[in-house]
């Protein structure tokens, strides 16, 4: 299959809509501030309170008129505009395919080299969020704005957040199974060119991530896997990871030699400090204005009070701040806690609330990237990582849906490794204000490996963003059917192996997206016992009506977004591992009784709030001698003040069944 570099088939109907739509944008840009001036967020709110109470409605007098004005003249432009526009989305393509032109950063290749389906296996890294980037008048109905700049910030954390190296710490401790036992961070990366892991004493699953320094100049480290050898990452990215075990015997502490020992290992290979282009501009944006502790985007200069502690070099003890400057790479540790003590002790994987993206992300999708103009800077920012990214993705005016859509489907796909093909369906059974975006499902497949046979190793991906509006539980219950059905079909249509000639193995089939349901609410039980879930395993979930326990919701209330509490991504963090926390920043499921809008009445309600942002698996219709099961899953709060859902990770670990040569 081709996969669409340009949304139109020539460049001449390309350079007509971009006429007919610089004929239509400036009525479009004039709508969406005037309306985004009457919707005040709740920290323009704030910033405003010590102004008299007359002056924002002077503001208002004084530019309504103009922007009527202006309106009132541009609309004739943006009338003839239309007229161009419309008809010419019958020869729009469904996506766009931008993949990174800059050789020197492109790893994907190198990347299909690591994996020849020897040995134990391989983990693959997914992420999903809803981002929220709507144009700026309807953003604001959300409590967020500034479209723009979130969008470039969004993509800036993300790669900072993905690129980072990562050092897993296990606990044996009987007493305490928390990570905070173990009070120590901002140890140094180790060596990135070394392909085995560390490992210090022997403990118990419970790791954490230590973050460093991110590279907003988009190099991060492929700079330094040409310089070793066009090495790439071995197993995965793996080489970034060194694993630290702590005895329960001294309360999880460590000793001071085995501190010496990790910082003996974690000289030689930091890169030079990277200069932070735009954090000017960005850090203007009340969206993403940087507090103490707050190390979200991993170019703050400060970090969490509880993380900072001495490390001990040689023979003397060295203060962080000299230990800064003598390193270049910046750690916080994350504390790896679950949001309550396990109550199912078979529970075979980790899971965590962290500050930050999972360290080696493979893919990720997004959801509500409906604006072109942020989709464009949310791109750029996330080439610094991803090579493969599918943007743009749906249909306007009324081509191949049914009613007319004014905005696509607003997903966005990013990925590691190579795209071999995608397709594009839209729900067309959208109702209300739905019905005006395209909302529909886009399915990847992907190539992550091959065999000693030259057999290709793949995996399926959808990206998905179901009906929004509260009570259209049929709606929803027909969209996952549609879902099923397509997922099918692309499988078949894309499949080049059969059972007796198998020239693909298929490694995993995973599901993302905003499902706009969650499995506690009980107003949504036909979705919780749709078929899907007989078919796609849902890491969070019990059964139909219960999650795990230590599963939190994906929802936050907006009207909190700018509460210092919950602004950082730190402060986040902290706020959702307890569950007063949680009653106070998360939508709650609804029930007949209870508003989960209205912070008063959430004390009576149980759970820990609506989780409608999903990742599912199967194991069905994958090659038949591998298994595949989950790593570990976190919920994500790096994105604090940004969007209103909390991202949401999984790893996956496929494994072959041989053993390691």
């Amino acid at each position: 299959m081709v996969l669409y570099t340009s949304p139109f088939p020539n460049s001449f109907l390309s350079v007509l809509h971009c006429f007919s739509w610089g004929l239509i944008f400036p009525c479009y840009w004039l709508a969406d501030r005037l309306v985004g001036s009457f919707v005040p967020t709740t920290y323009e709110k704030r910033q405003r309170a010590d102004d008299p109470c007359y002056f924002h409605a002077l503001c208002i007098i004084i530019t309504t008129p103009i922007y009527l004005a202006l309106l009132a003249a541009s609309l004739p432009f943006a009338l003839i505009g239309f007229l161009l526009w419309s008809p010419l989305q019958s020869a729009r393509r469904p996506y766009i395919y931008s993949r990174l032109k800059n050789k020197h950063h492109a790893d994907g290749a190198t990347l299909l080299t690591e994996w020849k389906a020897a040995g134990s296996g391989k983990s693959f890294c997914f992420g999903s969020a809803n981002v929220c980037l709507l144009p700026d008048s309807l953003a604001r109905f959300n409590n967020v704005f500034n479209t723009q700049a979130r969008a470039k910030e969004i993509g800036r954390r993300i790669h900072n957040g993905a690129s980072r190296p990562q050092i897993k710490i296990y606990i044996d401790s009987p007493t305490n199974t928390s990570i905070s036992a173990a009070s120590f961070s901002s140890l140094a990366s180790p060596q990135g060119g070394e392909n085995t892991n560390r490992t210090v004493n022997a403990g118990l699953k419970r790791t954490t991530s230590m973050e460093y320094k991110g590279d907003n100049s988009g190099s991060n480290n492929s700079e330094e896997r040409e310089d070793k050898g066009g090495s790439g990452e071995p197993n995965g990215g793996e080489e970034n990871t060194c694993i630290v075990r702590i005895n329960g015997e001294d309360n999880g502490h460590m000793s001071d030699t085995e501190a010496d020992t990790i910082n003996g290992q974690a000289h030689a290979s930091a890169p030079a400090e990277p200069s932070l282009e735009g954090d000017a501009e960005i850090s203007k944006t009340p969206n993403h204005k940087q507090k103490e502790g707050d190390s979200g985007s991993l170019d703050s200069y400060s970090a969490s009070r509880e993380s900072l502690v001495k490390v001990r070099v040689g023979d003397g003890t060295v203060d962080q701040s000299t230990v800064n400057n003598k390193l270049l790479y910046k750690a916080s540790i994350m504390k790896k806690t679950s949001v309550r003590k396990k109550k199912h002790t078979d529970e075979n994987f980790d899971h965590e609330i962290s500050a930050f993206f999972p360290a080696n992300l493979d893919f990720l999708c997004l959801q509500e990237v409906f604006d072109k103009r942020a989709a464009e800077k949310l791109k750029e920012q996330l080439h610094h990582y991803f090579e493969y990214i599918i943007y743009d993705v749906g249909v306007y005016s009324c081509h191949g849906c049914c009613s007319f859509k004014f905005v696509n489907s607003g997903l966005l796909f990013a990925s590691r490794y190579p795209v071999m093909d995608a397709a594009y369906h839209c729900y067309p059974n959208g109702r209300g204000m739905d019905s005006l975006a395209s909302k529909g499902a886009l399915f990847l497949k992907v190539q992550v490996g091959s065999t000693p046979q030259d057999q290709r190793i793949v995996g399926y991906i959808s990206c998905t963003h179901l009906q929004a509006i509260a009570g259209d539980t049929t709606v929803r219950c027909e969209q996952l059917d549609m879902l099923q059905d397509w997922l099918s079909e692309f499988r078949k249509s894309t499949s080049s192996s059969s059972t007796a000639n198998p020239e693909e193995l298929v490694a995993f089939d995973v599901i993302c997206g905003d499902l706009n349901f969650d499995n506690c609410s009980s107003d949504d039980k036909l979705e919780q016992q749709h078929s899907l879930f007989t078919h796609y395993k849902d890491p969070c979930r019990i059964g139909p009506g219960e999650d795990k326990p230590w599963a939190i919701g994906t929802l936050l209330d907006p009207e909190g977004l700018y509460d210092e509490e919950v602004c950082t991504p730190d402060n986040l963090q902290k706020v959702l591992e307890s569950e007063e926390g949680r009653k106070g920043y998360l939508v709650y499921p609804t029930s007949k009784n209870h508003s989960s809008s209205q912070k008063g009445r959430k004390a009576s309600l149980k759970g820990n709030g609506r989780r409608i942002d999903y990742m599912l698996y199967t194991e069905e219709g994958l090659y038949l001698e591998w298994k595949v099961e989950v790593e570990e899953f976190s919920f994500i709060t790096q994105l604090a003040g940004l969007t209103d859902h909390l991202p949401v990770a999984m790893r996956l670990m496929v494994s072959t069944g041989e053993d390691d040569p």
